[in-house]
């Protein structure tokens, strides 16, 4: 099969963004003060605003009601640091399937409980996407349980991809989006989506210096993983990038760029003191990076678009985030 078949298609995204209403808000696009060098114009689309606190319900939610209903009634699985578990806990709750949700020892209790009060199983294995995912796979072969990726599968890209649709109509005049990069669901589904509709839109994706394996694997023309993740973005620290989301990432995403915990933390106290938004270490890579002005990031060619991806954190660990 051609690269090019396996891509999701705009027709896909415009028909998830009509599955997804009962379960995704349609998120508000704020217009804020520029944040980086020079003047422009910046706006936040505020996927943090979501009911479970991330973009996640959309992809989650896309894949789960088109599942047949004896898949359902089985029930389903998915391993992940957090937001895409909350996802797949809600929307199991909404389309009346069980849960079982695969975690990290190390994943924010702020998110295992999340998962836990939309009534869904929670495990924990390892520290790795990998661990939680062989674990997961073992629990999906014991009870006949459907998987659920938390970025690569089409109906997954495309969920996401509907963040795009909405920017596009909520600022037609939009001449950059930026997009975190984490295994790569969001930046795949946004990227295609903008690109289809737009292709003069820059599309930026930024991930962690410490987790960069979208990078790297750019660089090397295929997918790898990394030897080892260190960042305080819990949401992005998957050590290698999905077959489908590299492909999508690599047709339609103009530059891949990276910053550092300290960038993010700065980040997060300019979008509570300016923007008076509380948002995870995950869904502030974007706005860190138009403070850097990172990824050919340029004003004067019109509007820039961040996404803001989440705001599911600890409030401990927010506290300390912001008074840093």
């Amino acid at each position: 099969m051609q690269v090019s078949s396996m891509l999701v298609s705009l027709s896909e995204i415009e028909a998830a963004a009509a599955r997804v209403r009962p379960a995704a808000r349609v998120t508000p696009l704020i217009e804020v003060a520029w944040c980086g060098t020079g003047a422009g114009r910046l706006f936040l689309k505020c996927e943090n605003f979501q009911p479970m606190g991330a973009f996640k319900i959309r992809g989650a939610y896309n894949m789960l009601a088109q599942l047949p209903a004896d898949a359902l009634k089985r029930g389903v699985i998915t391993y992940s640091s957090g937001n895409h578990g909350q996802a797949v806990a809600m929307a199991a709750r909404l389309l009346g399937a069980k849960a079982v949700i695969v975690m990290p020892t190390t994943a924010p209790k702020v998110k295992v409980e999340g998962a836990q009060g939309f009534g869904a199983e929670v495990t924990f294995a390892g520290t790795t996407s990998l661990e939680r995912k062989a674990r997961a796979e073992e629990i999906a072969a014991e009870r006949g349980l459907t998987m659920v990726p938390p970025f690569d599968h089409p109906m997954i890209i495309a969920g996401q991809g509907t963040v795009g649709l909405e920017i596009l109509d909520q600022c037609p005049d939009a001449a950059t989006v930026v997009v975190e990069v984490g295994g790569g669901g969001l930046s795949s589904g946004v990227a295609a989506a903008v690109k289809r509709r737009n292709p003069g839109v820059r599309v930026v994706g930024v991930e962690p210096e410490g987790a960069a394996k979208m990078s790297r694997s750019l660089e090397a023309g295929k997918p790898v993983t990394l030897d080892r993740v260190v960042s305080i973005a819990d949401g992005l620290m998957t050590v290698r990038p999905g077959d489908l989301t590299f492909e999508h990432v690599k047709a339609f995403v103009d530059q891949v760029v990276t910053v550092t915990d300290a960038d993010m933390v700065r980040a997060i106290q300019w979008l509570y003191r300016h923007a008076r938004l509380v948002v995870e270490p995950s869904g502030s890579v974007t706005t860190a990076a138009v403070m850097l002005g990172l990824g050919g990031i340029d004003p004067s060619k019109g509007p820039v678009v961040a996404i803001v991806s989440g705001g599911n954190v600890e409030a401990a660990q927010y506290a300390e985030y912001i008074t840093r």
